[in-house]
């Protein structure tokens, strides 16, 4: 059982602290030559610099919680949400990550996490096959089936995409979302994955935001220059987050911020990770709260 202290606590919904994902400070990290995750105490201490209050990390199961948890209340940092994997389109593995996730769940609740972000795994990263109907049928069902527990837990289950989930006119993507209840899954969009998945195109994350926005209840935060990975978040490159930001407030749409400013191959580095997150926080809290 993990126990934790108030000032870990996390606040209501619709006033949870901007976070940062974890997946960022890995590809810095990695770009540097450094190993994310291998002392908590210096990781979460370098983290602590930027002013980011919330910590959005990969999961795979409660005792990286447990781990992670005292150097969380160390550097005063909350946890509003995680993100954790899951194997959803076949019935054992369905079953074993439900199991799982509602573990991790059971612990977090405890620290006041609110949203549970889960993006269920393909049958192959990087290409392959995609999921049949009979494999999405069992997928969607075992969403919502997950997420009537977790609501039932005072928690949100939140459905995430890459681009795969894109492919074949997206039809794995609007069937988790058209085939699970509302109430039970909702959905965390993953904004430069909706663009790069759709070929680049923002026509296509406007009206992703128009269908579903009434489902979503966290952003994930990247921006891109000529298709690529800036090192930094800025409001005007690729996708027009200024325009974003005024569809969201226009829509009433109270959704968890989560930076998700990652390197890729051919990010051109001006920043360390510090000042590139202690950037990415002041464009974050001024494009959204102007």
């Amino acid at each position: 059982m993990l126990t934790s202290s108030n000032k870990l606590k996390c606040s209501q919904n619709n006033s949870l602290p901007i976070s940062a994902n974890e997946y960022n400070w890995i590809t810095f990290y990695n770009r540097s030559g450094k190993g994310w995750g291998e002392n908590w105490d210096t990781c979460l201490g370098e983290f602590a610099k930027t002013g980011i209050q919330g910590f959005e990390p990969s999961l795979k199961n409660a005792a990286q919680l447990k781990e992670l948890l005292p150097y969380l209340e160390k550097y005063k940092i909350q946890l509003p949400s995680f993100y954790v994997g899951s194997l959803m389109h076949e019935e054992d593995d369905a079953n074993k990550s439900i199991e799982n996730i509602l573990e991790i769940a059971e612990n977090a609740k405890r620290i006041g996490t609110k949203i549970i972000v889960t993006n269920p795994n393909p049958i192959q990263w990087g290409g392959g096959p995609l999921k049949n109907d009979e494999q999405l049928f069992c997928q969607s069902s075992h969403l919502d089936q997950l997420g009537k527990e977790i609501s039932s837990m005072g928690m949100k289950l939140a459905y995430h995409t890459h681009d795969v989930e894109l492919r074949a006119g997206a039809r794995e993507f609007h069937h988790v979302l058209q085939n699970t209840d509302p109430k039970h899954l909702y959905f965390c969009m993953d904004v430069h994955w909706i663009y790069r998945g759709s070929e680049n195109s923002q026509l296509a994350v406007f009206d992703t935001l128009k269908m579903y926005g009434d489902r979503i209840v966290s952003f994930h935060l990247r921006q891109s220059e000529n298709g690529i990975w800036t090192d930094t978040f800025n409001p005007k490159g690729d996708i027009d987050y200024v325009r974003f930001a005024e569809e969201v407030k226009k829509m009433g749409i109270k959704a968890h911020l989560v930076i998700e400013q990652c390197l890729e191959e051919k990010t051109i580095q001006k920043y360390d990770v510090v000042k590139a997150h202690q950037i990415n926080l002041k464009e974050v809290e001024n494009l959204f709260n102007s």
